[in-house]
């Protein structure tokens, strides 16, 4: 991520005279500085040199993807998380079923795909991670990389504890029966009797709360840590400390399984879900369209906050990744296909999603039926009810759901007076389809309780719980690489230790999840710490592109580095259509927040139910300062360096250059070079050796086409610089 050894910008910059043969030997490997065979059309033979290139500056040059496919299994598993598989379907169910799906499509389309591509535009362009990035487009607004650094870690630090909690599910369900398919006993004397906290609640629900969180009844009390939790985490973070302690070349490699795996499971998924009964009534339930639910403006807040996690938009994540790859990469074809990816994956998992819950409804309905029918019986028995109440075809040996509707209405309508004394429930299929279970829920009560009935039930959960860890394994990787690309390209720092020292960190503060309130803390941290930070961190880099930078300028520099215009459709959307939804997003979600009293719920044991607590004034003070501490840093930034307080981006680097490379550079050069080259002129003059493109690439700066018009520029140093990799960092 530094410039290269005796670089063409190197030896350009502080000499006007002609290249003497000992510099041009060095220079050998180097492409030439001619516009038509520059990075954008490179022949075979240049590709050679660029190889070599490559391979001459590998101690010093940034990381390179090892092939096109690994970078796009990258972004596709830092895209395709655990919200496809938990949150995507939840918010279909609950927003309209089928109807959900086009105005997802539509902001997908307006927000998400235009978005994307610009994240992986500046990302190729500047090869930095995210805060040398927006300290080169814009260094006023430089602090929203160090903000999107933050969430990252927020956002880090609660979801490897969901694959804390995967972890232990996975090693639980090698074993027959499930340990969540029955309640457990306890034995009271010479009686046997069922827990009651499970008795009342249900077997999933019950080894969800008590065996596997042993969760306190509010946040306000510890309780202690959860060891087998707190094991669990270590094992979490191990894993992710392994897969990207060698920065891209581990993790590309571990892209491979963590990516593809968790697509073979859904399809056997959804082959064994269309196998089993009463799987069509969820998948119909879930694709009848209520169209009415698409004028609510909240499910249209839903769809564009999804549309952001789907994509992982303001993680720094996206940028880091497309930040590894050649110049001449196609990043406009990646935004589309990454995107699209995402979405057929949402659906496909919303599909498995509501076959499975399909089968589990009508389970459910049957078990409602036969407990309601031994109800009527003995009312029967003891001449409550008459017989005369009952259809002549009913038969109570086998009696269908149509049946016991059937005589369900009859009673109601004859003991209207008396009807509610005798219990009875309407055990209607549509309710139960109607339960909407989300996020944790799903994946840890309402999935695991559909398996328990599955034939051969551990080889499923044990496929389930292994997808729902790679799953997350994909987008820690992606979250990770958000907090360590731009540290150790802005600080050099180097980056085997310092992700060593993240892990660690991460799992210490992370011991606030795994104590017995830590679930608590976990909802806390996913509504708070992310959706509003992140919302304005998009917003802002919108704005400092198509606003302060230039969407014309930064269009025509797409064009060179891509070697074709981008559609003019990008070009409307960055500059009026994103910024204006993202400022109406911003504010409904504030309006939300305002509305919404903060509060979060608790499990508590002695009723065996969830109820609403508000949050106690210290953890209001947490949520809130979750939110200021993620926005901080743009408004600090933005002062520093507005009162000359901080240097911009960019002289924070000529400086580290100056210090650490010119001296490489020059003591590389032969001897008689060296005095020219440090002599050629007055010291004041000398620009600092800093990356061509912020000329470039800075706000205030000539277009590329200017600057070769004005060779006594500050850089003039030729047109195609700032097109090749090598010259770029």
């Amino acid at each position: 991520s530094q410039m290269p050894k005796h670089s063409k910008v190197t030896q350009r910059e502080h000499s006007n005279e002609h290249v003497t043969e000992s510099v041009a030997d060095l220079l050998a490997n180097e492409e030439p500085l001619d516009y038509k065979n520059s990075a954008l059309n490179v022949s075979a033979g240049q590709q050679k040199d660029k190889v070599a290139d490559e391979a001459l500056d590998s101690g010093e040059e940034r990381p390179a993807w090892n092939n096109k496919l690994e970078y796009i299994l990258a972004q596709i598993g830092f895209s395709v998380g655990l919200g496809n598989v938990w949150r995507f379907p939840y918010l279909c169910q609950k927003n309209g079923g089928g109807a959900y799906l086009v105005p997802y499509f539509i902001l997908l389309m307006i927000i998400g795909i235009p978005l994307f591509f610009l994240e992986l535009a500046v990302g190729q362009r500047i090869r930095r991670g995210s805060i040398g990035v927006w300290n080169y487009v814009c260094p006023r607004l430089g602090g929203i990389g160090f903000a999107s650094c933050l969430v990252c870690l927020f956002v880090g630090l609660y979801y490897n504890v969901i694959i804390g909690w995967s972890i232990f599910y996975f090693f639980k369900s090698f074993q027959y029966p499930l340990p969540w398919s029955e309640c457990p006993l306890i034995i009271n004397g010479t009686t046997t009797v069922v827990v009651p906290e499970c008795d009342k609640s249900s077997a999933t629900t019950y080894f969800w709360y008590r065996e596997a969180l042993d969760i306190s009844n509010s946040i306000s009390e510890s309780g202690g840590l959860n060891w087998r939790m707190t094991l669990c985490l270590l094992a979490a973070w191990l894993i992710v400390g392994m897969a990207i302690i060698k920065g891209i070349q581990s993790s590309g490699k571990v892209m491979y399984f963590s990516s593809l795996f968790p697509y073979v499971v859904l399809i056997c998924f959804l082959v064994r879900g269309l196998l089993l009964r009463g799987a069509v009534d969820g998948i119909l339930h879930m694709f009848t369209p209520k169209l009415e639910k698409m004028l609510d403006p909240q499910v249209w807040r839903e769809a564009a906050t999804q549309v952001f996690f789907a994509l992982g938009l303001g993680f720094g994540g996206v940028i880091a990744f497309s930040s590894y790859n050649k110049q001449d990469n196609n990043c406009h074809f990646d935004a589309a296909l990454v995107s699209i990816i995402n979405f057929l994956t949402s659906v496909l998992a919303t599909l498995v999603v509501f076959a499975v819950l399909g089968f589990k409804a009508n389970i459910m309905n049957e078990k409602c039926v036969i407990t309601n029918a031994e109800k009527i019986l003995g009312y029967l028995n003891s001449n409550v009810l008459s017989h005369d109440l009952i259809p002549p075809h009913v038969n109570f040996s086998h009696l269908t759901s149509a049946d016991y509707t059937e005589m369900y209405n009859v009673i109601k309508t004859v003991k209207e007076d008396h009807f509610e004394e005798l219990g009875l429930e309407p055990c209607q299929l549509e309710d139960e389809l109607n339960k909407s279970v989300q996020g944790t829920g799903l994946a840890f009560i309402a999935f695991t309780e559909a398996m328990t009935h599955f034939p051969a039930s551990p080889f499923w959960s044990v496929m389930f719980f292994l997808m729902l860890i790679n799953l997350g394994l994909g987008s820690m990787i992606g979250t990770m690489e958000g907090i360590t690309a731009p540290i150790v390209d802005t600080f050099k720092v180097r980056k085997g230790p310092f992700t060593v020292c993240c892990c660690i960190m991460a799992f210490l503060i992370g011991l606030l999840f795994v104590q017995r309130s830590g679930n608590y803390f976990v909802n806390m941290f996913d509504d708070y710490s992310a959706t509003l930070p992140l919302t304005i961190v998009v917003m802002l880099e919108n704005i400092s592109v198509a606003w302060i930078y230039g969407t014309k300028k930064f269009t025509e520099e797409l064009t060179e580095m891509l070697g074709f215009t981008p559609y003019r459709y990008y070009f409307y959307m960055w500059k009026y259509v994103s910024p204006l939804l993202l400022a109406v997003l911003l504010s409904a979600s504030i309006i939300q927040m305002g509305l919404n009293p903060p509060g979060y719920n608790a499990w508590i044991q002695e009723s065996a139910s969830e109820t609403f607590l508000s949050y106690p004034s210290w953890a209001l003070g947490m949520c809130f300062s979750l939110i200021a501490l993620a926005i901080l840093p743009i408004p600090v930034v933005l002062i520093l360096r507005q009162f000359h307080l901080m240097s911009d981006g960019s002289n924070t680097l000529s400086v580290s250059y100056k210090k650490g490379r010119m001296m490489k550079d020059i003591s590389n050069l032969e001897e008689n070079d060296e005095t020219r080259f440090i002599l050629s002129k007055v010291p004041s003059e000398t620009p600092s050796p800093m990356p061509t493109h912020r000329s470039y690439l800075g706000p205030e700066s000539t277009s590329p086409m200017e600057m070769t018009a004005a060779p006594n520029s500050r850089y003039g140093t030729g047109y195609t610089m700032a097109t090749t990799p090598e010259s770029e960092l």
